[in-house]
């Protein structure tokens, strides 16, 4: 049994999100974005699908070239190979699970690059 907590050592960055991977499973990686309220989070795509859930906070969510707001509670997913952003309308905690295959790695480049 693997435990991980959403909210234990919450750090915010104010001009990048922060990448905490909480859960390594057999079956998914659970990360934790944390981002400063107007952090950005640059338009990328994955290889495999993600889900992306909002558990504080609001963000506007870009796929493609359209944006949409999610607040506390959203959930989206999204297929490979789709552009998307991220930028934080007030301070946020994003939750974005990853199939097993996926490297967390390159979430953190995204930010890093």
């Amino acid at each position: 049994m693997k435990t991980a907590s959403l909210y234990k050592d919450l750090e915010y960055h104010k001009t990048k999100p922060l990448i905490n991977v909480l859960l390594d499973t057999p079956f998914t990686k659970e990360i934790r974005i944390s981002m400063q309220k107007g952090v950005l989070m640059k338009k990328h795509k994955t290889a495999f699908p993600i889900v992306v859930n909002v558990v504080e906070g609001a963000i506007d969510f870009g796929v493609q070239e359209t944006s949409s707001e999610m607040k506390k509670g959203d959930l989206i997913a999204l297929e490979s190979d789709i552009y998307h952003d991220l930028k934080a309308i007030e301070d946020s905690i994003v939750r974005l699970t990853l199939t097993k295959y996926d490297n967390t790695d390159r979430v953190k480049n995204v930010v890093d690059n």
